[in-house]
């Protein structure tokens, strides 16, 4: 019996070291692939990455849950930095950027955290660019730091708080640290590998997935365990969304809202209807079959709407500034 026991146990201590070893092969062969990109700077004990590229008005992009500058660089960067001059970051725990351990994921603690990297970079007062869950923290800049904000360009926000965790990223929502690192360094890489068509499908549906997401998109970096463990501590702090829909009507800055009417990971009447009207003078397109990734499947309509946006901004700042 306890030779039965003893084998039972040699066996879960050889599956547990056989994943972990197959997930740090993994990290390491992904960031080959795809290593850093941009340049680093320490806020408030955090690393970050961040592009910074062009001319012109001042764009801040931020990206969704589990996403990171890839997704913008993807399409819309190429596109926008033509008239712009546009800053894209990893958010604190994603992508190449780091969280300390002790540091909170909060929306708000977020939006601290990159209200300060806009004071280090001297970014005065940019169109703050958000999708998805980056769509919230920009709303959180805007609410918490509005004399850094000159407009809001969101992108399939996240606004309210939903009923349940959208598909893709139910499995992230764990509340321990501990069980979220154990299964960040065993199971969430297999599991990732074996579910990633179908999880493409939803985040992309209705519209086709973009078939160099993986490389060219930056799809490949949520194989890191640390990526995983980043976009569960997001998960779980986001219960601000809650919170935050009181405060909409405080809003001051132009606020502009693109959304595509077949979004599977967040509903567009709930997120972005729901917004436009809590915020007076919104403005609201709506892409007639678009999904969650408009930023990618409909990169044109989307830098037309940002540059739109940016005219909007620029126009409330003129009437903004002192008469000589």
């Amino acid at each position: 019996m306890i030779a039965w026991i003893v084998g039972i146990v040699v066996v879960l201590i050889g599956v547990l070291a056989g994943l972990v070893l197959f997930t740090a092969w993994t990290a390491r062969q992904v960031q080959k692939r795809l290593p850093p990109c941009g340049r680093f700077i320490d806020v408030d004990g955090a690393r970050i990455h961040y592009l910074d590229e062009g001319e012109g008005p001042i764009l801040l992009l931020i990206h969704g849950l589990a996403g990171q500058m890839h997704n913008f660089t993807h399409s819309l960067l190429g596109k926008l930095k033509r008239d712009f001059r546009v800053v894209i970051l990893d958010r604190p725990g994603s992508g190449y950027s780091t969280r300390p351990a002790e540091a909170s994921a909060t929306i708000s603690a977020q939006a601290l955290t990159i209200s300060r990297f806009c004071q280090e970079l001297k970014l005065g007062r940019p169109l703050v660019v958000g999708h998805s869950l980056g769509g919230a923290i920009a709303l959180a800049l805007a609410l918490n730091h509005p004399e850094q904000v000159a407009g809001l360009a969101l992108l399939a926000p996240s606004t309210h708080r939903p009923q349940r965790v959208p598909p893709p990223f139910d499995g992230m929502a764990i509340a321990s640290p501990l069980l979220r690192r154990l299964i960040a360094w065993t199971l969430a890489t297999p599991l990732s590998i074996t579910n990633r068509e179908r999880a493409l499908t939803t985040l992309f549906g209705p519209q086709p997935v973009a078939p160099d997401f993986a490389l060219k998109g930056g799809g490949l970096l949520t194989l890191r365990p640390c990526s995983f463990i980043g976009a569960s501590a997001d998960l779980i702090a986001a219960h601000e969304l809650g919170e935050m829909p009181a405060r909409y009507k405080d809003l001051t800055v132009p606020v502009g809202i693109l959304y595509g009417t077949g979004d599977q990971i967040l509903d567009p009447g709930l997120h972005g209807k729901g917004l436009a009207a809590k915020v007076a003078g919104a403005d609201l397109e709506l892409i007639e079959g678009g999904g969650h990734m408009i930023l990618i499947t409909s990169a044109n309509r989307a830098a037309a709407f940002v540059a739109r946006m940016a005219q909007r901004a620029a126009a409330a700042e003129s009437k903004l500034a002192p008469v000589a």
